[in-house]
Order: C-alpha cells, then structure tokens, then sequence
C-alpha cells in the first residue's frame, strides 16, 4: 500500500499572534531555534517578537545586570537579537507601569526601576517573573514565510507553563501533548543518521 503521507509537513490549525507559542520543526538546525519553543509577545503587519522559553542559562538575574538586588530569579536566553539587552516576562500586571499586556495574566516588560524596588522589598515571587537575554524578532512577513516553510508548530500552553524556568527537554513535552505526529517528533533523534 502506497501512503500519501508528509510526516514532517507541518498544517497550523492556529495562526500565529501574541500569547500563542512557536514550536520549532524537529530539523530546524539554528543554534538559537533547535528544539526551542517561542512565546511570542507581539505579532503585527510590521514583525513578530518573542522569547525561547527552554534555554536557561546557569546565571540568576543579579549576575547578568548590574546593581540588580539578589534573588532567585533565573536568566534565560530569550533569541538571537540584541543579545546584550535583558527582557522579562511577569504576572505583576498593573504592578508595574508600562507593562504591556500579552494574554491570560502574563505582561512583558514595565518600569524596572519599580521591578527592582519589588524585589528588594521581596514583594515577587519566582514563578511571578521571568529574564531573558535577547529575544528573537522577524521582519514583515518573515514569520509568516518561515511558517509556509514547515519551520514551526503554531500552539497554546498555559501560562503558568510560560512562567517556569524550562530546560531542554520542554520541546519534547510541548509537542508530546499533541495526538497525532507531531507527538512522534518528541522522540525523534536529533541527529537520524546516529538512529
């Protein structure tokens, strides 16, 4: 019998928009996008923005920033653009001015001098906040071609999965919440040809 079968051709039932995440193909193969999931926090005519949210770094926030209060805030890296800049994703709404609202109770940025006072006061807890270095950003359209291109999985996850620092494995869980071939990609080898 003769399959028509495209394992790997990705069909979106989503389309892309703020507070939706990116799932990178299985054979995506930049550094920055392997096996990364993207929350994104904008989505216009104009580009796209958002951040990894399963490449943690080693680092907590107050050794990434300087006179930055201690805490157990951790850093993740966010994407490939402007990787000297940090970025933070929180719960605080209101709490801090400037904050701009993304989707279910999660905002993106705000007055880091209130942040700060915050955490000195020890007024936020962990899974309230979250850094990144860099984020990933795309031009006009260049999301939507690399979408035609199979390049990523248009998906939800709660917000309290955003707000947790993820590691490596977080690709893998992501899509093994799904009931059809993207589950398999989970297990897919990262190299095939060492299968």
């Amino acid at each position: 019998m003769d399959l028509n079968i495209d394992f790997f051709h990705i069909v979106n039932d989503q389309v892309a928009e703020k507070g939706r995440i990116l799932i990178s193909g299985p054979f995506l193969g930049d550094n920055y996008f392997r096996r990364s999931v993207v929350y994104l926090t904008e989505h216009t005519k104009d580009g796209s923005l958002g951040f990894v949210l399963n490449k943690p770094m080693d680092m907590k926030a107050s050794d990434v920033i300087r006179d930055f209060p201690e805490g157990d805030f951790s850093v993740s890296i966010g994407g490939p653009v402007n990787t000297n800049t940090v970025h933070y994703l929180h719960t605080l709404g209101d709490m801090i001015p400037e904050s701009i609202f993304v989707k279910d109770g999660i905002f993106w940025g705000g007055d880091f001098e209130i942040l700060k006072e915050m955490i000195e006061k020890d007024q936020i807890q962990r899974n309230q906040l979250r850094f990144f270095l860099g984020y990933s950003g795309w031009s006009a359209n260049q999301l939507d071609d690399e979408l035609k291109e199979n390049s990523w999985l248009v998906g939800d996850i709660p917000a309290r999965l955003v707000m947790e620092s993820k590691g490596e494995e977080f690709w893998g869980k992501t899509l093994s919440r799904y009931r059809n071939k993207y589950k398999a990609w989970a297990n897919f080898p990262e190299d095939p040809g060492l299968n």
